[in-house]
């Protein structure tokens, strides 16, 4: 149904509430519709919505149950064939607001990065709870041409390393995790030689109640002055949760992050990294 009978979208509401420009007043206007669009767009109004190409909203929902799901998106064709049909203007999209719409940095790399918690969740019966155990997460690690120029030279910017440990070796399978600070890094040894990537991390906050010690491994490979391979895997023990990712097993439990440089074939490539939303300009060097 998604492929035949609707033109699916995803988005990041977290910017689309907040552009200034068409794209956003499009998604304000049907959002403002449902019940999480009361104008105070700096709340979340995230969930599934079906709306006319003139933006009218049938549906909103934010279940994930599939079954359910799929007899909602059953009426609102119903009640959609049932409209007299309605001729809609192209939206106007105007100048875009670039704060929302960050771009890779020129000349540098994407590397896809996958999360998996390996172990530890107790057995249950409820479906929902089986999807987020056996979750494997996706995300971006975005990284600068001086980086990659860096890297061709068999050496590891620092830079590099510190944003993959603080931005990419989290727990983020069964929602979006506060990143770590700065103060956070207890240890950090990577090192690049002869094409091989080794190293050790140790990230802990303030009290303690969630970290992550992991080794790391991978390669680097470089063809006609550039990176043409980055795979790196990194694993160890996790423990802790945050605000948006509770339901971890308890205590110590094995989580993986593993990366690859990706080939640009996949439309998720072009999704900005997590937390350059949240964190913005602090993602990238200045």
């Amino acid at each position: 149904m998604l492929q035949q009978d609707f033109v699916p979208v995803a988005i990041n509401q977290a910017f689309q509430r907040r552009q200034q420009d068409g794209e956003g007043a499009f998604y304000r206007r049907i959002a403002s519709q449902g019940p999480r669009g009361g104008g105070d767009w700096s709340q979340t109004t995230q969930g599934f919505y079906i709306a006319t190409p003139d933006g009218e909203l049938l549906l909103y929902n934010n279940n994930r149950n599939p079954e359910r799901l799929r007899r909602l998106m059953r009426e609102a064709l119903e009640a959609f064939a049932q409209r007299e049909p309605v001729e809609a203007d192209p939206a106007e999209m105007g100048e875009r607001d670039q704060r929302f719409h960050p771009e890779p940095p020129e000349g540098g790399l994407i590397v896809r990065v996958h999360a998996k918690v390996l172990g530890g969740y107790k057995p249950t019966e409820d479906p929902v709870r089986q999807m987020f155990q056996e979750a494997l997460s996706r995300d971006n690690l975005w990284v600068t041409a001086e980086e990659q120029d860096v890297l061709t030279r068999d050496e590891l910017p620092e830079t590099l390393a510190r944003r993959i440990a603080l931005y990419h070796l989290i727990d983020n399978t069964r929602g979006e995790p506060t990143m770590w600070r700065p103060h956070h890094i207890r240890k950090l040894e990577m090192t690049l030689v002869g094409g091989v990537l080794r190293g050790s991390v140790h990230l802990e906050s303030e009290g303690g109640d969630t970290g992550y010690e992991a080794e790391l491994f991978g390669r680097v490979s470089v063809e006609d002055g550039r990176v043409a391979g980055f795979e790196l895997a990194a694993e160890g023990d996790y423990w802790g949760h945050t605000r948006y990712t509770p339901g971890c097993p308890e205590g110590r439990f094995p989580l993986a992050v593993v990366f690859r440089l990706a080939d640009g074939e996949d439309a998720a490539d072009t999704i900005p990294p997590q937390a350059h939303g949240w964190w913005g300009s602090d993602y990238l060097p200045r």
